[in-house]
């Protein structure tokens, strides 16, 4: 279970607004993250990830407090073991596309596998310049799994996939997600593209 009630001031085109969330998370739900932009969906997932911290609050997840402004604790990211992809794919330039993944694990039957599920077996030595914009956005996301993370965290992981790979990969994903027992919580510019895997919704306009 995750737990989060937390408030953060966010700069907007006319001042400041505020983003406030209480929600409750259950174990191994996939919630999609929905609103327009600026209503704070990517901050909303870098204070979860421990990249942002919020003005108020508390998060907790599994009973372990991860953020409480008023205990005074805010464990470091490296201490959540979260699965992040960024929106901007934040891949390393000088690292090929097996290395990528062989920086989180050092499992090779792992890594093969969700090379195949990335449709990159073939690109294992290429690095990221010598990718397609969907080739990069898939590597960000089967980064992000080579960790097995319980709780994983998507920052509009399919805007670059043609409708096809998009498909396939949600498909995929899902199948993965229950196997793994992971909660994973997705920012979309397109909801109905996921309507074959949420389970839940947080719409942040209402």
């Amino acid at each position: 279970m995750i737990e989060i009630v937390v408030e953060k001031k966010l700069k907007a085109y006319k001042g400041l607004n505020t983003l406030q969330i209480s929600k409750e998370i259950p174990e191994g739900a996939i919630l999609r993250i929905t609103g327009p932009s600026g209503v704070g969906k990517t901050t909303l997932l870098k204070m979860i990830a421990g990249l942002a911290t919020p003005d108020s609050g508390k998060i907790i997840v599994d009973g372990i407090i991860w953020f409480d402004d008023a205990k005074k604790i805010n464990l470091p990211p490296q201490q959540r073991h979260i699965g992040f992809v960024f929106q901007d794919y934040a891949l390393f330039p000088n690292m090929t596309v097996k290395q990528h993944l062989e920086y989180a694990t050092t499992d090779a039957e792992w890594i093969n596998r969700l090379l195949a599920i990335g449709m990159l077996e073939n690109f294992e030595e290429e690095k990221p310049a010598h990718l397609s914009g969907g080739q990069q956005q898939r590597l960000s996301v089967l980064r992000a799994l080579a960790i097995k993370p319980k709780l994983l965290l998507m920052d509009e992981p399919f805007s670059a996939l043609d409708i096809k790979t998009k498909s396939g990969l949600i498909m995929q994903l899902k199948t993965l997600f229950a196997e793994l027992d992971i909660t994973a919580l997705i920012v979309s510019h397109n909801p109905q593209e996921l309507d074959g895997i949420s389970t839940d919704e947080l719409d942040l306009e209402q």
